[in-house]
């Protein structure tokens, strides 16, 4: 283990520092610096390598974290990230982007602060891309086999790669103009800079996997067409429908969702020329939902330079400490403080929004009211109403499933009544052959489980292909975090 009385010495927690908030939103660039070598060892070094590391069974990748904290204690950089990749593809991502349920299972976390086990692992990925330590892995010999993969987000990336290192030709179809998904367009380059991205596909291409951009699969070609072409189909487009609010005033200019607000900024940001750019600068901006996309929007908000922003939440006020009915190691409902809320903007609970008011067309408030409970539901307090001047609204109220696309048109693929792509056990729709993997299937979740999921899906369909695979399933379809029944 690490140092048997690391947990003793140190007791607490120092995460990643953050740069001055008034250097931050001058710039795009990640809030994190770097975290001094000596802190992260003695961090690494906290960790207890439990007889039973209830960390394993909190991340769905089944990440081997005493592992590589031990090997970060020892200064075995390269071993570490050897641990690391032993279970996850994409580190970097995760490490940046995760909201680290590990950490909520970490046993120290019963009467200490957590382990920093996210700020450990995206520390060793970083190190072995400084070093050259990260090489692609191509097959020794080709299969024979073609798989397409539909989706470039972490899930289909996932696949993709798994796929092309066990000798399979793959194909990964995108409809925008670069790959990477959500990664590449909708995560702000404070959360994560796209070179993180870039490098890994350089790796991904060195290893054989092959990219086709701006196909819309369903109408540039069909899903009928990929059967048809390849031995197997992966369906990894996301959970990418958003959630609307059809209450009065729903048609006014400048209502907006959030992804149309955070996919320009991506573009402009990359350098790109966008016409009609939804921008804040010196406009009085309100966000509808207090998740992380929300909390995107209010970054970039920041950064165009707004006159003011408001987070509206319908919800209570998370609790600053875990509660009785979230017990460890389930991963609790908390409030945090992201590096956007550091830069201001003001953030209300308990405010159901009731419409949206203008003038000539235009938005120019949000009239919202007080949150009540009434027989369990959420409900606007008659006579509690008040209005918030707004220019802007944007919509960051969570996502309800994969778009259609012409999936069941075409090849029989099924929704089931959630509305995301029906599968079985084995990530297979009711068609042969057609796979599901990540939020498609399983609905708006998280990186490390789109990432599980991909993982999963490509040892199906390996197994399909060739009656038998070497590949790792940490997870079933059917699996879901650890939680109170």
């Amino acid at each position: 283990m690490a140092d048997p009385r690391g947990f003793l010495k140190v007791r607490q927690r120092e995460t990643q520092p953050r740069r001055p908030v008034p250097v931050r939103i001058m710039d795009w660039k990640e809030v994190y610096e770097a975290q001094e070598k000596g802190v992260l060892k003695s961090q690494a070094g906290r960790c207890m390598d439990c007889g039973v590391p209830f960390c394993h069974q909190g991340c769905p990748l089944g990440n081997l974290i005493p592992e590589w904290n031990d090997l970060v204690w020892r200064d075995k950089g390269e071993e570490a990230m050897e641990r690391l990749h032993a279970t996850n593809n994409f580190p970097e991502f995760t490490g940046r982007l995760c909201p680290a349920p590990c950490e909520a299972s970490c046993v120290l976390g019963i009467n200490q602060p957590a382990v920093t086990i996210k700020q450990v692992e995206v520390s060793i990925v970083d190190q072995a891309f400084e070093n050259g330590w990260v090489n692609p892995l191509p097959p020794a010999r080709l299969s024979g086999k073609t798989v397409a993969v539909v989706g470039s987000g972490p899930a289909g990336l996932a696949v993709a790669q798994q796929l092309t290192r066990v000798g399979h030709t793959v194909a990964v179809y995108e409809r925008d103009d670069k790959i990477g998904g959500l990664l590449r367009y909708g995560i702000p380059d404070f959360k994560m800079e796209k070179e993180h991205v870039d490098r890994r596909l350089e790796q991904m291409k060195a290893e054989g996997t092959r990219f086709r951009t701006g196909v819309a699969v369903g109408t540039d070609v069909t899903w009928e067409q990929l059967r048809r072409r390849y031995d197997a189909v992966v369906i990894a487009t996301g959970a990418t429908v958003p959630r609307d609010l059809p209450i009065p005033g729903r048609e006014l200019e400048g209502v907006h969702y959030a992804m149309d607000y955070l996919v320009p900024a991506n573009r402009v940001v990359a350098g790109e020329t966008v016409e009609n750019q939804i921008n804040a600068a010196g406009k009085h901006v309100v966000i509808l939902g207090g998740g992380d996309t929300g909390a995107d929007c209010l970054g970039t908000a920041h950064r165009h330079q707004a006159a003011s922003v408001t987070t509206l939440a319908i919800g209570k006020q998370p609790p600053a400490e875990r509660a009785s009915h979230q017990p460890w190691p389930t991963f609790p409902t908390l409030f945090e403080v992201a590096s956007a809320h550091e830069e201001g903007g003001e953030r209300t609970y308990l405010a159901s929004t009731v419409e949206f008011v203008g003038e000539n067309g235009k938005l120019t408030g949000v009239k919202v009211a007080e949150t009540e409970f009434v027989d369990g539901k959420r409900l606007p307090k008659a006579g509690t109403e008040r209005i918030i001047p707004a220019d802007l609204v944007f919509l960051s109220l969570g996502f309800t499933g994969p778009e259609p696309a012409g999936i069941t048109e075409q090849v029989s693929a099924e929704f089931d009544g959630r509305g995301n792509v029906a599968r079985d056990g084995y990530y297979m729709t009711n068609t042969e052959g057609i796979f599901v993997a990540g939020d498609a299937g399983r609905g708006q979740s998280l990186i490390v489980w789109a990432i599980a999921e991909g993982r999963a899906c490509a040892a199906a369909v390996d197994k399909f292909l060739m009656g038998s695979t070497i590949l790792a399933a940490p997870v079933a379809p059917t699996d879901r975090a650890m939680a109170v029944l």
